[in-house]
């Protein structure tokens, strides 16, 4: 009976043009089209799906010229060792033994091995098997039997991957929720400031994020926050949502800054591996008239400060170590005085570490240098060009990461 080995596949691929619910209702349109099907001398087909529990083989659909077996007839593995054989054959011919099968006129009967292979003892056998019966079903047929064997099973494995395909982009679209209900709107007007931030991710998602909190209602104090995750996509966006969550409950509080960031430390410590860390820089204004800017930096880029009156740059360093890794680290807090046109530029190492073509690293006198160029700008056109500066250098480069600026500027 054997038919082109390419057409009988691409005939078995057709069958599951719909979608389906279920892998068996797949399983049972794909069979009773291949007994349907003048182009497969079949007459008579069968489901049967293994049970772990019951080391069986339970039966789950039956078409075609046979007599109807009960609903749930079980073939135990211990009585069928020829099933084991499935691993390396796929399909076996074999002589029926069992008694209340051959009394329903199943003499000879052919077994296909598809789908998944689940732990039997020492060996695995697959999730299902199909059976078929023929007028003439003997060794000529295996060749068909194998092709059929490895149709459906692909059509299994092809829909396994569309489902988890389906719920990756269900996780992605969760991610990108979380990273929305993050990010604020770019721009900010505080008292003497306009602030200007920009995120970009590497992937869909990423582990940058920056926020303005506000200390209470009289919003006198804005808290200015940009962080790097060290994890990358979903896991780095529920990481970024989480030490954002527990900033803003915080400065609600009016928690002080150093004992802010402990706590936050040892949050991290206790929720997250350490390989999953997170470094953030965190600075505090205020409505005086004095520019006063007080910060705490854990582990993250030293932030730029460009001083226009004296045409100088100032270097915002660390102050403790990133978040998460070391629970007993402690973080002072620093300070600097804003004065009109000075401008701070607070970013993730993705800006500095982009590099070009040939591997340069775009590096911190670049952005410097860039920096005090541009101050005579708004805050929103400084942090633009930073990151279409950095976009351009960094453009046909294998390496890339995430990149966020966020740039505050004394106006008045």
């Amino acid at each position: 009976m054997s038919m082109n080995q390419r057409r009988l596949y691409r005939t078995i691929e057709s069958f599951a043009s719909s979608h389906f619910k279920t892998d068996k209702e797949l399983l049972k349109h794909v069979v009773n089209e291949i007994i349907k099907s003048e182009d497969i001398n079949l007459k008579g087909g069968r489901i049967w799906q293994y049970e772990p529990s019951t080391e069986s083989y339970r039966l789950v659909h039956q078409i075609g010229q046979i007599e109807r077996l009960d609903s749930g007839y079980r073939i135990t593995l211990t009585r069928y060792p020829l099933f084991m054989q499935l691993l390396d054959q796929r399909t076996i011919i074999a002589n029926e033994t069992d008694k209340y099968l051959r009394n329903k006129g199943i003499v000879k009967y052919s077994a296909t091995g598809v789908g998944e292979k689940f732990p039997y003892r020492d060996t695995r056998v697959f999730q299902y098997i199909l059976a078929f019966n023929s007028d003439d079903i003997d060794q000529n047929l295996l060749p068909d039997l194998n092709i059929i064997s490895l149709a459906v099973s692909s059509l299994l494995r092809n829909r396994k991957i569309e489902q988890k395909a389906r719920l990756l982009e269900m996780d992605i679209d969760k991610a990108r929720e979380i990273q929305q209900s993050i990010l604020p709107e770019p721009a900010v007007d505080f008292f003497y400031y306009e602030i200007f931030g920009i995120s970009v991710p590497d992937r869909i998602v990423g582990g940058d994020f920056f926020d303005y909190l506000y200390g209470d209602e009289a919003k006198d104090r804005l808290t200015v926050v940009v962080g790097d995750a060290a994890s990358k996509g979903f896991r780095a966006a529920a990481q970024a949502l989480y030490v954002v969550g527990a900033l803003r409950m915080g400065i609600a509080q009016h928690v002080k800054m150093a004992t802010l960031m402990s706590s936050i430390n040892r949050t991290v410590n206790r929720s997250f591996s350490e390989e999953q860390f997170v470094s953030m820089f965190y600075a505090e204004l205020t409505d005086g008239v004095n520019g006063l800017m007080l910060y705490a930096n854990a582990g993250h880029n030293s932030p730029m400060v460009y001083h226009a009156s004296r045409d100088a740059m100032e270097l915002l360093e660390p102050t403790g170590q990133i978040l998460g890794p070391f629970p007993k680290g402690k973080y002072r807090v620093g300070s600097t005085l804003l004065t009109k046109g000075d401008v701070v530029v607070i970013y993730t190492d993705g800006i500095t570490e982009a590099r070009s073509e040939d591997g340069t690293p775009y590096g911190e006198r670049r952005l410097s240098d860039l920096t005090v160029r541009l101050a005579p700008r708004s805050a929103r056109e400084i942090c633009e060009t930073i990151i279409d500066d950095v976009t351009k250098y960094a453009e046909g480069a294998e390496y890339s990461d995430d990149r966020t600026v966020v740039v505050i500027k004394r106006v008045r």
